[in-house]
């Protein structure tokens, strides 16, 4: 009896802890199912137990769905988070040795990201640990691709933020608008160009593209923070929120 007792509260926590309608969503993927080893009659006793309890506490199920999205974000993140981390040589806002990291996927010609620029500014001014890593997403349109190139030719010469900055405020990318940008950041054109035809760019592009690829953004702005992926224009207060979370872990 004690250990029929003990199977039913194991069998129970696993599924409270995931829910019922997680559980078959994941849980019989991942592992093999204990209570197919149970007799009918238990396992009727069992789901019984489950079901009522569920109806008489509802607040589990959202805080099933919060362990649940966090499993799935340690997963995509797994293998690869110190390369999203690590920014192409200069692409930061904010502190470049700050203890805590954003990491924000964008493309300029992104109505959405041009909005949270000044979200971005107020995050930084709020924390003075804060990196924001800039991760170029060029999926728009090809001027995107032209825009983001210069941007890392500006981190190379130091004023990826400026330009960055710029860009923005110039509106969509067109050659007149990113040339525009670049003169406003004071680039060396020459040198510009030079970097744009080095193959670490198109590569950091491309890296870029499976990165977002791998965490399922499939737009801009999307962002990463400690354990938390979260996708579109969420605004300053849940991005607040998500660098907090991550300051404590």
């Amino acid at each position: 009896m004690a250990s029929r007792r003990w199977t039913v509260l194991a069998v129970v926590g696993i599924l409270l802890a995931l829910g019922a309608g997680l559980l078959a969503g994941w849980w019989w993927r991942e592992a093999a199912d204990p209570a197919a080893m149970l007799a009918s009659g238990d396992r009727a006793a069992i789901e019984k137990v489950v079901h009522d309890y569920i109806l008489d506490h509802p607040e589990i199920l959202p805080q099933a769905m919060e362990n649940l999205q966090k499993r799935e974000n340690a997963q995509a993140l797994s293998g690869i988070s110190d390369a999203v981390h690590a920014p192409f040589p200069g692409a930061v806002l904010g502190n470049p040795n700050g203890k805590v990291t954003l990491v924000e996927f964008t493309d300029f010609a992104c109505s959405f990201c041009r909005q949270s620029v000044a979200e971005v500014e107020q995050l930084i001014a709020a924390n003075p640990d804060l990196r924001v890593v800039v991760r170029e997403l060029p999926i728009l349109s090809p001027q995107s691709a032209d825009a983001a190139k210069m941007a890392l030719a500006a981190a190379e010469q130091g004023k990826y933020a400026a330009f960055h900055n710029a860009m923005y405020a110039a509106g969509r990318p067109a050659p007149d608008t990113i040339a525009a940008a670049a003169q406003a950041a004071g680039l060396d054109m020459e040198r510009a160009r030079k970097t744009i035809a080095d193959p670490r760019v198109e590569a950091e592009l491309t890296r870029n593209v499976d990165f977002a690829r791998r965490l399922g953004f499939n737009g801009t702005p999307s962002w990463v923070t400690g354990d938390q992926l979260l996708s579109g224009a969420v605004g300053k207060d849940k991005l607040a929120e998500a660098i907090a979370e991550a300051r404590k872990g």
